[in-house]
């Protein structure tokens, strides 16, 4: 597969009144096209600052970018002014954001807004433009796209209103489309329609996704490959059956075990990652993820592990993976756990 994106070692910082935060330290990963990459992480691991720096749309106020590139289609597009930017971002990068009411317009109705960036980008007329916006709401599954293309944002559901925003980001056939949390604030349901939605959205259209979540359950039956993030840093990176079936990272486990399955019962008692991520504005020495390890060696307070290789897809940062590290295997409480809640969410299809 031809890589369409790759950052490499990329560094930023924040400039704020505790400190210099140092919010992604030393991030690298590729994306290759048609295939979608989920980023997973707890709030504050770095995430969205990642996608932000890709869209660039991180404040230039406070925001330092110390190091690294993002290459897409091979240029450096770190290096792009505002105006190039603009060439990009909607057009060929675009992003679905969590709160889809902070991120339409709600004086403008919503046939306008996607029209927008079709005669921005596109060169359509308004009339054109209109015509695309009603086929694109039928596209993304709204009932009666002729009068709701007439309707304003409030006049939508929040599951409507992020299909509205998922025709703004597929109008003009971008071949990236970041999703920020996109069903973070919707009920299981509509998360559901929602997920179905980008998968039919990318096998259609052929596009890259970017899809950042807090919740690895939920790229189970979307992602292709999964990195997981922790206090700036990526920990672990591999295939959805790598970090599924053979997750090799204490935090990784720690995300598997806090997933909820329909086995639960009010008398189970939900895992739980102790302690908290740590304060960036002085990253701990050693593996960040450290203190919250029960699993932790004495080196982890000395020193960062490096990238273990797994396999020539999977890739874990833990100096459990050195050959001389004590043998420590996945708890069999969150093996039980990984297992139902799979086989629950595909049917019974894995193996």
């Amino acid at each position: 597969m031809s890589k369409l994106l790759e950052v490499k070692d990329l560094q930023i910082s924040f400039n704020t009144y505790g400190g210099e935060v140092q919010a992604v330290r030393g991030v690298s990963f590729d994306l290759n096209k048609g295939e979608t990459l989920a980023i997973v992480g707890e709030s504050g691991s770095g995430k969205s600052v990642t996608t932000s720096a890709i869209m660039g749309l991180l404040p230039k106020s406070n925001t330092q970018i110390k190091n690294g590139e993002i290459l897409y289609k091979g240029k450096d597009i770190l290096k792009f002014s505002e105006k190039e930017m603009q060439k990009i971002r909607g057009k060929e990068i675009s992003m679905v954001f969590q709160d889809p009411m902070s991120s339409l317009n709600p004086t403008m109705k919503v046939g306008n807004q996607i029209a927008e960036g079709l005669i921005k980008h596109r060169g359509l007329s308004k009339a054109e433009a209109k015509e695309k916006a009603i086929e694109l709401l039928r596209k993304v599954g709204i009932p009666k796209p002729e009068l709701r293309v007439k309707q304003y944002p409030h006049q939508f559901s929040g599951g409507m209103r992020q299909r509205v925003v998922i025709a703004i980001a597929l109008a003009c056939n971008p071949e990236i489309i970041i999703a920020d949390e996109p069903t973070t604030a919707l009920d299981v349901t509509i998360q559901a329609q929602i997920l179905e939605l980008m998968k039919e959205m990318q096998k259609d259209t052929g596009c890259s996704i970017i899809f950042i979540t807090h919740d690895l359950g939920v790229v189970a039956n979307v992602a292709d490959r999964v990195a997981v993030m922790y206090a700036g840093k990526i920990v672990e990176v591999g295939t959805v059956d790598d970090i599924f079936y053979n997750p090799k990272h204490p935090y990784t486990w720690g995300l598997l075990g806090s997933m909820p399955t329909l086995d639960d019962n009010e008398s189970e008692e939900l895992y739980t990652i102790p302690g908290t991520p740590p304060d960036l504005t002085n990253p701990p020495k050693g593996d960040a993820f450290a203190p919250r390890n029960k699993y932790a060696l004495e080196i982890d307070t000395m020193y960062e592990p490096p990238m273990f290789k797994v396999s020539d897809t999977h890739y874990a940062a833990t100096w459990l993976l050195h050959e001389n590290a004590p043998k420590v295997e996945l708890p069999d409480a969150i093996k039980k756990r990984i297992d139902s809640f799979l086989t629950k969410q595909q049917g019974g299809n894995k193996q």
